[in-house]
């Protein structure tokens, strides 16, 4: 709760910042902010919200439901009346008519059918005679079941709730993915400020050398073309200077958009000098990436739901019947007690049968069509898994080879900044040509920038696989799930 509270002030605290203020951000912090408050966390949140309720509408079928209906009528009018010796009569009428029916239902998901228990009272006034009639159904129990067609209530029982573990692992996959984004845009910022850094560090050593060498010039020591060449460094790290602080400026919009910082404050991110050094077994991160990936889920829900295709096609290519059975009791009485005293038992049953006679193959075609979709959801979910698979190993050797990767970038990086000054001493006592210099600066710049990519490519990884497995594999924990406030 702490951490939560200190991370929004954080962001609010930029939020508020003025423009010329800088804010400096480390890598943890900004994927911090980006999981509360980018429009990719707030995506992954509502998408989560939409896979809830529809799961919680599908728990919903299976529970009795309660339905309350009533549908008063007033008629005034005269009508047409057929008479028993088939004569036919116009007839004043002037009714009031008063319903009310209490209905339970059931669904029986094993068997597709519903189960109800109704009540019902009706109310008939013949205003023009002053006459109240009643009748009532105290209880009516029925059944009504398709026999051969297609049972929705038990393939939604298999596929909805690997949908719904499909939905619940993917949003916590999407905020490690967020993570991984985070990480991409913070050090493309990283890479444009360092790229500053070199280019303003650049030119002020070479505005210093400038203005040494053409003491230097005067009383001819070195050649016009040397000095020449010195001029031009300096105006090449003019020019590169210019084009880094738009660099920055760009990274750095992009940065606060994928954040979702609003206002125009100036950010600066951190980098750590050193990560977390720690192998992944594969076996380990293959058996975590099953447990917590939604892509197993997906691949079994696509199956699942090729199957229920197939099934529907098949119930509705064929014999259909639907069965219908009701028990109750019913009176009727001019007064209201009168119409519950002595029930009489009613019963009605139905079935209604239908069987294509002819179709043209039409059936036959939608069942084949649905086999051969089952059979191709089955080779694309065993491709799929084998990539799946694949792309967990690529990325775990990877990151097990990252860590070195960073490490030699880092004695790179510090050794080409200690030839560079070796160099610039001395070509300042003579001793060395600004060709050695120029050698020894692009050495510095681009040992520098491959650290810095080598840092971006190990947490890139590091969240790819977070996002894969659902494992801190650096804490050996299994990430924690925070789902959103429903």
């Amino acid at each position: 709760m702490k951490k939560v509270f200190l991370i929004t002030a954080l962001f609010f605290a930029v939020q508020a910042s003025a423009q010329e203020e800088t804010i400096s951000l480390t890598l943890r912090q900004a994927i911090e902010i980006a999981q509360k408050h980018s429009p990719e966390a707030e995506a992954a949140r509502h998408t989560y919200r939409s896979a809830y309720w529809s799961y919680r509408f599908y728990k919903a079928n299976y529970l009795p439901s309660v339905t309350l209906t009533s549908s008063p009528s007033f008629n005034k009018q005269i009508s047409k009346v057929t008479q028993p010796d088939g004569t036919n009569l116009f007839i004043k009428q002037n009714q009031l008519a008063v319903d009310l029916d209490l209905k339970i239902n059931q669904n029986v998901w094993f068997t597709g059918g519903s189960l109800f228990v109704r009540s019902n009272v009706q109310r008939m006034d013949e205003l023009e005679n002053d006459v109240t009639a009643y009748n009532t159904q105290p209880v009516v129990i029925g059944y009504e079941q398709s026999l051969f067609g297609y049972n929705s209530l038990k393939w939604d029982r298999r596929i909805e709730p690997v949908r719904f573990r499909e939905a619940r692992k993917a949003y916590n996959e999407a905020l490690e993915l967020v993570a991984s984004q985070t990480s991409n845009y913070f050090f493309n910022l990283a890479t444009a400020q360092t790229n500053l850094d070199i280019a303003s560090s650049n030119y002020a050593s070479a505005d210093t050398l400038y203005r040494y060498a053409e003491g230097r010039y005067n009383i001819g020591t070195i050649t016009e073309n040397e000095m020449l060449q010195l001029e031009i460094n300096k105006l090449t790290e003019e020019t590169n200077m210019m084009n880094a602080r738009i660099e920055v400026e760009d990274q750095m919009q992009m940065l606060r958009s994928f954040l979702g910082i609003n206002r125009e404050v100036e950010l600066r991110v951190i980098t750590e000098e050193e990560v977390p050094t720690f192998d992944i077994p594969l076996g380990d991160a293959l058996k975590m990436a099953y447990e917590n990936s939604p892509e197993p889920d997906t691949f079994e829900r696509m199956k699942l739901q090729s199957r229920s295709n197939l099934a529907s096609a098949k119930a509705n290519a064929g014999l259909k019947a639907d069965l219908y059975v009701q028990f109750g009791l019913s009176q009727t009485g001019d007064k209201f007690a009168d119409s519950y005293r002595n029930p009489m038992n009613q019963q009605y049953a139905s079935i209604g049968i239908s069987l294509p006679i002819l179709d043209w193959g039409r059936g036959k075609g939608r069942i084949r069509v649905a086999k051969s979709q089952v059979d191709l959801i089955d080779t694309q979910a065993e491709q799929g898994m084998r990539d799946f698979e694949q792309n967990v190993a690529r990325m775990v050797r990877q990151f097990n080879l990252q860590s070195q990767y960073v490490e030699v970038a880092a004695k790179t990086d510090r050794t080409a900044d200690r030839r560079y000054e070796v160099a610039k001493r001395l070509y300042i006592l003579g001793k060395s040509t600004i060709l050695d210099l120029n050698a020894a600066i692009t050495e510095k710049d681009a040992a520098r920038r491959s650290y810095i990519s080598a840092l971006k490519s190990y947490w890139s990884l590091y969240y790819g696989l977070r996002s894969m497995t659902g494992y801190d594999f650096e804490h050996n924990q299994k990430i924690e799930e925070a789902y959103p406030e429903i």
